[in-house]
């Protein structure tokens, strides 16, 4: 009977000199959770704890990036967020930005009339959608988290309403690289050929990224979410006393959420359901079904009324609403 080969995983025990032995993708990961290198002989627990660095954190990315079994358990927010932080400012302000030179100098981009103008034209639009998807986890996403791993209660941002379809991505850059291989004719080109091996690894690095959100970081996320709602409700449910008889007016805006106040304000301000989906990242069915329990909430079903609504409530101010 052939014996069968079980893939371990890497321990906090493990010498990192030997995981970076067997699988260089690791320089990478050292570089993203800011471990400076001269480490010798140490273990990852040693070094972990040198760097006031959660280690299970550390193993979970480690692992998942090389093809061994990982441990979702004990993940640190904060310690990942900053891996993901690194990891997009590495795509971002470094090789994306030095694929695009390659190209310019690999192609004729200069002229509108070209495939290479369009072929650069084409990878402008994939590095500006990572770029936003990229920033909105910078700017909305990882902030929410961290406060929430700081204690602090934010019912603003909701990860479930966050879609990480992370696919459609990897499949354009892939996309591009297939049409320059097999369709794009060109001489001998060495620029070309560097660019296209910087795609390819690209792409395979991409690809353990959005594992990482997706695996690792949105499950951890969701259960800090759901604990914090728990403790929200609890605390709701502590403080219902009797007090004294308030507006109807100012409870009906207290049982409206700040997502579906925000999707109020859109509204209001003449965004369609499609445009606010791409503002807030969201689907156009989320925003569908905000819609339908604003409604529902409100007894408001047109635009015209939300707008109404919104002024008289102060989500907006009359200034902002478009009269055309």
């Amino acid at each position: 009977m052939e014996k069968i080969n079980i893939i371990e995983a890497y321990h906090a025990d493990d010498r990192l000199r030997d995981l970076v032995d067997d699988n260089n993708l690791l320089l990478l990961v050292i570089d993203r959770f800011n471990i400076p290198l001269g480490f010798g002989d140490s273990s990852i627990a040693e070094i972990c704890r040198n760097e006031h660095l959660d280690t299970p954190t550390f193993l979970a990315v480690a692992n998942l990036v090389c093809g061994r079994p990982y441990s979702t358990r004990n993940i640190s927010l904060p310690a990942l967020i900053t891996y993901l932080e690194n990891a997009h400012s590495y795509f971002l302000d470094f090789i994306l930005p030095s694929i695009r030179e390659k190209l310019i100098k690999a192609i004729n981009c200069q002229d509108a009339n070209d495939v290479g103008f369009l072929i650069l034209k084409y990878y402008d639009d994939y590095t500006a959608e990572v770029n936003r998807h990229m920033k909105h986890e910078n700017d909305v996403i990882f902030p929410h988290v961290n406060g929430m791993a700081a204690g602090q209660d934010d019912d603003c941002v909701s990860l479930l309403d966050y879609s990480l379809n992370h696919d459609d991505m990897v499949d354009k850059l892939q996309e591009l690289k297939d049409i320059i291989i097999r369709h794009y004719p060109h001489t001998t080109n060495n620029v070309l050929t560097y660019a296209l091996y910087d795609i390819i690894n690209v792409e395979n690095d991409l690809t353990s990224h959005w594992r990482i959100e997706n695996e690792l970081f949105m499950p951890a996320g969701l259960a800090l979410e759901q604990k914090m709602k728990e403790l929200r409700d609890q605390r709701s449910d502590e403080s219902c006393v009797e007090s004294a008889p308030s507006d109807p007016s100012d409870k009906e805006t207290e049982a409206i959420s700040n997502r579906e106040k925000e999707i109020i304000g859109l509204v209001a301000k003449g965004l369609s359901n499609k445009e606010i989906a791409d503002r807030l990242f969201l689907s156009v069915h989320t925003v569908t079904t905000h819609r339908r329990n604003i409604a529902s909430k409100l007894q408001i079903h047109s635009a015209a009324g939300l707008t109404i609504y919104a002024i008289l409530h102060n989500i907006i101010d009359i200034s902002e609403v478009s009269l055309d």
